[in-house]
């Protein structure tokens, strides 16, 4: 009995000690690691990104200002999960200053401020790829509406 009683309890603290080390490499880890199950990776965020950059010319354009209103925090939060992945401040670095202008042009629903605006994130894009060597990624105003089963134009109420 006393063997089994033995063997049960080295179980445990093999088991706690194997629990508590991982817990420990968990803490080591930098943001960029920190990517699970649970968390889509860089790649997975970036495409949701770009669709959002997609959709939010294509309201913008239109003058759908509620729906670039709504694309534009729908990118915010994207940019903080790349940020979390990341760490850091690169992206605000690069994109930070243009998603300001594109939320003011947004709110002052003007469409030529809105185009600069829009341009200046694209270029912020490509800057931050180019930081991150991935300067392959060149982020640009969509050409064609790849939605077709969306209607960008503005709702009346």
């Amino acid at each position: 009995m006393r063997a089994v009683i033995a063997t049960i309890v080295a179980s445990a603290v093999i088991a706690l000690g194997a629990a508590a080390g991982a817990q420990d490499a968990a803490k080591r880890k930098g943001p960029a690691e920190e990517a699970s199950a649970d968390f889509p990776g860089l790649g997975e965020i970036m495409a949701l990104q770009q669709m959002r950059h997609i959709k939010l010319w294509f309201a913008g354009n239109a003058a759908n200002w509620p729906l670039a209103d709504y694309e534009i925090g729908e990118l915010k939060e994207g940019f903080e999960d790349v940020t979390k992945q990341l760490g850091g401040d690169i992206v605000s670095q690069h994109v930070g200053a243009p998603m300001s202008e594109l939320e003011k042009s947004i709110d002052g629903k003007n469409r030529t401020v809105f185009a600069a605006a829009f341009d200046k994130l694209s270029a912020g894009c490509n800057a931050c790829h180019h930081t991150l060597d991935h300067g392959f990624i060149v982020i640009q105003r969509p050409q064609s509406l790849p939605y077709s089963n969306q209607d960008f134009t503005p709702q009346k109420p």
